[in-house]
């Protein structure tokens, strides 16, 4: 899907691209889920009945008329009560997801609501979340329930014994709900397998939000050199393929790599990770930014490593799911398990929430060549390297590292190889 072109597409077009991109990712089934929108003129687009979400074509969707009448070849979604009866008790939202993704299932079973305030972001994506009593699906009953939840203000309700469902301004802004509702209560659930999640304090998340760089200068030009645009499309292919790989979620990640001296390019901000293009991403040189566009918030952090560190020329911060369980939990990531993880990540120290903040001389300092990565609790993973490629291939290597030990952890105690077995690898790998 093209960013520029996104809220210019077909209702049809926006609903089949995101209903592929929520089952690809294995957040609903070939037959659960549903999507619609709502255009000016008061028509309902929504997904069609027990149609193939794998395969969905734009000619699939059905328009529902404001008399009720219906065009298209399917009947609408049996679910499409409950879609009409939010956009009755909200004008404003003008698109619905519904959807089975697992955890929030999970959530939906035991019936209880994720605490937003597991990442830093999530509270202010998501809001509040509210809850709807269990009704049969595609009955009149649930409509009334969840319509009266979505009342109250709330843009996210959690379905007693069924799923999920989110409103947005748009399907963009819908989709990043979802996504980062869906991230929050797996990475709770990841948590609770290994340890005990905490949650950020108001005053964290209002910290959080007041670190937007706004003082960074605009240049007065800038050049595009092939090197430059080589690196432009490095960035933005990576960024997507981390969205693929569910190393990044639309709502939080960073990509920066440096292009000379201290000048480096960056990712941007307020844009989805998924939809990021080459001219999105930002050029920083001489402290100054690209002009006409923002960079990522995290922009002084990426500033600062490059500028303590001349060995890192790319850097990546981001919230893998299975990594974000350590970080929540407060549990060390002992990469001393697995020898590949060890050789390319070495040990990973874990720092407190807000010490990333203002991207201070003391915190760069961290990354050393033998100390590639850092955790910062409740939010993120900060990974760097020489070639972009390298930062990206030990992000996988630690997502992939978390991911084996959360799954060892009901198995059984985890042993790591001992000191002198860290020692042969280091002579044979590191020396």
């Amino acid at each position: 899907m093209e960013k520029l072109d996104t809220l210019l597409q077909h209702p049809r077009d926006q609903i089949t691209e995101i209903i592929k991109r929520i089952y690809n990712a294995g957040l609903t089934t070939t037959s659960g889920g549903n999507i619609s929108i709502k255009d000016g003129e008061g028509n309902i687009w929504v997904t069609p009945s027990a149609i193939d979400k794998g395969t969905l074509q734009r000619k699939d969707i059905v328009r529902v008329k404001p008399d009720g009448s219906v065009v298209g070849h399917y009947k609408p979604s049996s679910e499409f009560p409950f879609h009409k009866a939010i956009y009755d008790a909200r004008p404003e939202i003008k698109a619905v997801i519904h959807a089975h993704p697992p955890a929030l299932v999970s959530f939906s079973i035991v019936r209880k609501l994720p605490n937003m305030n597991i990442i830093p972001q999530a509270k202010h994506i998501c809001g509040p979340i509210g809850y709807a009593p269990y009704a049969i699906p595609g009955g009149e009953e649930l409509g009334k329930k969840i319509a009266t939840e979505f009342e109250k203000g709330v843009n996210a309700v959690i379905m007693e014994n069924h799923g999920t469902v989110v409103g947005g301004t748009d399907l963009k802004d819908a989709y990043v709900r979802f996504e980062t509702l869906e991230f929050s209560a797996r990475t709770i659930i990841n948590a609770s397998t290994i340890g005990t999640p905490s949650y950020l304090a108001e005053d964290q998340i209002e910290a959080f939000e007041s670190q937007i760089p706004n003082d960074v200068l605009e240049m007065t030009s800038v050049e595009h050199t092939e090197k430059e645009l080589s690196l432009r499309r490095h960035i933005s292919t990576l960024v997507k393929r981390s969205c693929k790989q569910g190393l990044m979620i639309s709502s939080y990640g960073t990509v920066s790599t440096r292009l000379k001296g201290n000048d480096f390019l960056i990712t941007p901000r307020n844009v989805p990770r998924w939809e990021i293009e080459l001219e999105d991403i930002v050029q920083i040189a001489d402290g100054k930014r690209e002009p006409g566009k923002l960079p990522s918030r995290a922009v002084k952090i990426h500033q600062q490593i490059y500028r303590e560190n001349p060995h890192v020329n790319s850097i990546i911060l981001t919230q893998p799911q299975h990594i974000m369980a350590y970080g929540v939990s407060g549990k060390k990531l002992d990469v001393r398990t697995i020898p590949e993880s060890w050789i390319f990540l070495q040990d990973i120290p874990m720092v407190e929430f807000g010490e990333q903040f203002d991207g201070s001389e003391e915190f760069a300092k961290l990354f050393t060549p033998d100390t590639p990565a850092v955790i910062i609790k409740n939010d993120s993973i900060i990974v760097t390297g020489d070639k972009l490629l390298q930062t990206f291939d030990r992000l996988e290597v630690a997502e992939f590292s978390a991911q084996s030990l959360i799954m060892g952890h009901p198995l059984g105690d985890l042993v790591p190889i001992n000191e002198d077995q860290i020692e042969e690898l280091r002579k044979k790998f590191l020396t």
